[in-house]
């Protein structure tokens, strides 16, 4: 009874365009003076839960996307793509799943790898003839891989809602997203095969290895975040931290994307992007902390034991509930209302939290992409003015694609699950 009345009112005041933290946090306190527990525990169990050096690792990592998005860093990644592409019909094409790939690897952010490849790359396709809702699709879609590849914002507050380690769900991200960019990758090359796209002039060596090398210093960011994490030399905040002061001294000794003076300026906006993340952990947690002491977990479990669900049932009715509340709630959003009702059922189903959190990811990325909510369709829509509905248009083989890659994800774990174990052992 309580769970369908959340559910009205949670849906209700979302429809009212009330701010999802304040959802959040309204209801949780409403539930909390129902059942008769002090609202001053609410404040504690907040301030208990975000007491986490894991939990500091997020306005980290967005301030380094910061300076990556607005130092020249995507752009050196893109010539870098370019330089190695170029004799290939849809070169253009192709450029941008490799430099989405690239950047997401740096980024951890699928907004912001959709928003500074689709400044650089929207501009070149449509000049060289490329179809505008073509054009969106392939940016749209690629920028999704930002929160498969690692570092990811969303698996780090995946581990820090279901208690998994950081380092182990990075690895499970890298085979499931390089299989997601694959996918893009021959969708691209057979389409502009078959509708006959441009090919850009190859470049002479002596060019290719110059942006190469313009390109390492592009480099330096992720190698610093694995090679501290996986080295055992830094914690996942540490490496965070180091990101953002590499990909500043890269931003501005290297790339040059914005003077001194405006680093201020960078840092404020990546601080009110955090600071908005950070609002709605603190108010899920609540309600996280409410779902659990509710019992509605151990509920799901002893309905889905006492109807039979075998596991592939459990994982494809999980499934049709993410895509279908992708539709309309963003990823951190669903992050933070799931999983606290699904975590504690995963493992007594027979399901590894490490290889869902990539199923769980995957299908945020649809979300990401799919009507009415998709936050990559907006982006794209905002700067290229085009309506809405051509850039579904652009993006809907890729959906497909997507789902797909989600059907092998679900039903495979040995491809989530092989990285981790080679190197952290099952």
């Amino acid at each position: 009874m309580w769970t369908i009345l959340f559910l009205v009112a949670f849906f209700g005041l979302l429809s009212c365009g009330m701010p999802i933290f304040l959802v959040l946090g309204v209801l949780s306190a409403v539930l909390y003076w129902v059942s008769g527990q002090p609202l001053i525990g609410v404040a504690q169990v907040v301030i208990d839960h975000l007491n986490s050096s894991t939990l500091m690792s997020l306005p980290l990592f967005v301030m380094a996307a910061a300076f990556m998005r607005q130092g020249g860093i995507a752009r050196a990644l893109v010539d870098l793509a370019a330089a190695w592409l170029g004799g290939v019909r849809g070169s253009l094409g192709l450029v941008t799943v490799v430099s989405c790939t690239l950047f997401a690897a740096i980024c951890g952010s699928s907004v912001a790898t959709a928003l500074a490849m689709g400044t650089i790359l929207l501009p070149a396709m449509i000049e060289r003839g490329y179809p505008r809702s073509f054009a969106l699709g392939v940016i749209g879609a690629s920028g999704t891989i930002g929160i498969v590849i690692p570092p990811s914002l969303a698996l780090i507050l995946y581990g820090i809602v279901t208690e998994q380690s950081v380092p182990r769900l990075f690895l499970a991200g890298v085979m499931p997203g390089l299989l997601q960019a694959a996918a893009f990758f021959a969708w691209v090359w057979y389409d502009s095969r078959r509708r006959n796209f441009p090919v850009e002039p190859p470049m002479p060596m002596p060019q290719r290895l110059r942006l190469t090398l313009h390109a390492l210093p592009a480099m330096i960011v992720p190698t610093v975040v694995l090679v501290g994490i996986y080295g055992g030399l830094v914690t996942v905040t540490e490496a965070a931290a180091l990101s953002a002061v590499v990909a500043l001294l890269v931003s501005l000794l290297f790339y040059r994307g914005f003077p001194l003076s405006q680093t201020l300026k960078v840092v404020s906006d990546a601080i009110r992007s955090a600071g908005t993340i950070m609002l709605i952990v603190a108010s899920a947690l609540a309600f996280g902390h409410w779902m659990t002491e509710s019992g509605i977990p151990a509920q799901l479990v002893q309905f889905t034991v006492d109807n039979g669900f075998t596991t592939w049932e459990f994982l494809l009715a999980i499934n049709v509930l993410l895509l279908v509340m992708g539709c309309f709630l963003e990823v951190i959003a669903t992050l933070l209302v799931v999983m606290p009702i699904l975590a504690p059922a995963l493992a007594p189903l027979g399901v590894d939290p490490v290889h869902f959190s990539i199923i769980f990811t995957h299908n945020m990325e649809i979300g990401l992409v799919h009507p009415p909510v998709g936050l990559n369709l907006f982006v794209l829509s905002t700067i290229s003015a085009a309506p809405i509905g051509e850039v579904i248009r652009g993006i809907f083989p890729f959906l497909v694609l997507l789902l797909m890659v989600l059907g092998i994800i679900t039903y495979v774990p040995a491809l989530t699950l092989w990285l981790p174990e080679l190197v952290f052992g099952g």
